[in-house]
C-alpha cells in the first residue's frame, strides 16, 4: 500500500482545492474556484484549514477543517472543530487517504484546543459522499440524524458536548404582483456557489417582475437567524436537484410562478 502524505494546503494545492478536482473543466468552476479560495483564506487567522492528501507526489484528496462558528454549513455547537467535505478520488480510494485526512483533521482539533470533532454522514446505500459508515469505523458517532442524514462526532474531551443539527426557519414572505425568490447559499461549496450565480444571473432575465432576495450563509447572523446553509425557494415552493441547480429548471420554476401569478 503506498503511503499517504497530508499537509496544509499550498499555493500549488489552490487549484486542485478550489475546483473541487474539476481542474479546467470550465469557466464556470473557475470563476467559482477564484471565490471559494478568496473565502478560504480570508477565514484562515479564524483557524480554518485545509488539509491535502497526496500519493506518490500525487494530490489525491482535502479536507476543509474549521471551527464550528466559521462553517457555514453548520452543525451548531461550541469548541468544536468541524469538516463539512472530505473527498478522496475515486481512483485512490480505500488506500489510507480518508483515514489520514480524519487523523489530520483530529490532530488540527488538538493543536487548536477544540474539545471534539464533528462532520456529516450520510446512510444512502452506496452513497459515495461523506458515508456515516466510513466515520463509525473510525470512532465517530451519531449526534443527531434527520432522515439519511446526520451529524456525528467524536469527543476529544470528557467536557466536550455533542452538535446540534442547523433547524430550518423559513416563512415566506410575498410581494404583490411580484414573484419571490428567496436564495440561501454560501461561497465555501462549489455547487452552493455555483447555483446561487445562476439563480441571481436567470432572475435578473425577468427584470422587475422577480423580486430576489438573497440570504447569505457567509454572514453568521444570517446563518443563524434561518439556519438554511442551501435552498431555492420560489413564490415559497423549495426547488433543488441536488447537483448545481440548471438555467433550464431554474427559468421554468419562475415562468411557472409568473404564469400562474398572471391567471
Amino acid at each position: 500500500m503506498s503511503s499517504v502524505e497530508v499537509h496544509d494546503m499550498l499555493p500549488e494545492d489552490e487549484y486542485f482545492v478550489s475546483t473541487c478536482t474539476h481542474e479546467n473543466e470550465s469557466d464556470e468552476i473557475d470563476a467559482s474556484a477564484r471565490r471559494r479560495l478568496a473565502w478560504l483564506r480570508s477565514h484562515e487567522p479564524d483557524g480554518l484549514r485545509v488539509k491535502v492528501a497526496l500519493m506518490e507526489g500525487r494530490r489525491v484528496g482535502f479536507l476543509f477543517a474549521m471551527p464550528i462558528d466559521v462553517s457555514p454549513w453548520g452543525p451548531l455547537g461550541e469548541d468544536l472543530l468541524v469538516f463539512p467535505c472530505l473527498y478522496v478520488l475515486n481512483d485512490e480510494q480505500k488506500h489510507g487517504a480518508g483515514r489520514a485526512l480524519v487523523a489530520a483533521a483530529e490532530d488540527e482539533a488538538r493543536v487548536q484546543g477544540l474539545r471534539g470533532v464533528a462532520t456529516f454522514g450520510y446512510y444512502w446505500e452506496d452513497f459515495w459522499f461523506m458515508p456515516a459508515p466510513f466515520f463509525e469505523r473510525h470512532g465517530y458517532e451519531v449526534a443527531e440524524k434527520r432522515g439519511q442524514l446526520s451529524v456525528m462526532w467524536k469527543p476529544l474531551a470528557p467536557d466536550a458536548v455533542p452538535p446540534r443539527m442547523l433547524t430550518p426557519a423559513y416563512e415566506f414572505e410575498p410581494v404583490p404582483g411580484k414573484v419571490v425568490v428567496d436564495l440561501f447559499w454560501h461561497t465555501f461549496c462549489e455547487t452552493c456557489d455555483i447555483e446561487a450565480a445562476r439563480v441571481k444571473e436567470v432572475a435578473a432575465e425577468f427584470g422587475d417582475r422577480v423580486v430576489l432576495r438573497e440570504y447569505c450563509g457567509d454572514d453568521r447572523d444570517t446563518l443563524l437567524k434561518h439556519q438554511i446553509p442551501r435552498a431555492i425557494y420560489v413564490q415559497g415552493n423549495e426547488i433543488g436537484w441536488g447537483y448545481e441547480a440548471p438555467r433550464d429548471g431554474i427559468r421554468d420554476a419562475i415562468r411557472a410562478a409568473l404564469e400562474r401569478a398572471d391567471t
